[in-house]
């Protein structure tokens, strides 16, 4: 599968925080070239009317061309830019995840991934829980019991 442009999985925080930054600027650079191309469609549909007025049809119709052409590329690059938006947005979204799993370790997590490298399925992980609650009571018995020798030896 595929994964998406937007999708920071697998990432740190600061190498995301980057990739964001390099689509912002890619935003602003494509918002840009719209502003431009919407100065330039004025303009032709300035001359558009400038040629209407004046009865020179060869004029209008290439007036009419050119506006129509530089329309159909700022309407792409409006579309550009509202994808850009959404990516950028739900990229944003995901910062925080990103940075909390730095932060924090989930030790549940941690023990059962241990215990499934160790070879350990699921559900096993009680019995060493209760191997070590064992052992720990039987060597405490064992100290009693040398403190009680002890005792009756001394």
């Amino acid at each position: 599968m595929e994964q998406l442009p937007e999708d920071l999985s697998g990432m740190g925080a600061a190498d995301a925080k980057e990739y964001i930054f390099h689509y912002i600027t890619t935003l602003k650079l494509t918002e840009k070239k719209y502003g431009t191309l919407k100065g330039e469609h004025e303009k032709w549909l300035a001359r558009l009317n400038l040629a209407a007025s004046r009865g020179a049809e060869d004029l209008a119709a290439a007036a009419r061309g050119e506006a129509d052409r530089i329309r159909a590329e700022r309407d792409a690059i409006e579309a550009e830019i509202a994808t850009l938006k959404a990516q950028i947005q739900r990229m944003r979204g995901q910062l925080s995840g990103l940075a909390a799993r730095e932060r924090s370790i989930d030790p549940d997590l941690l023990e059962q991934e241990l215990l499934l490298a160790l070879g350990h399925t699921p559900g096993e992980e009680k019995t060493p829980e209760l191997e070590r609650q064992f052992a720990a009571a039987e060597a405490d018995a064992a100290l009693e019991a040398l403190k009680a020798k002890l005792k009756t030896d001394g």
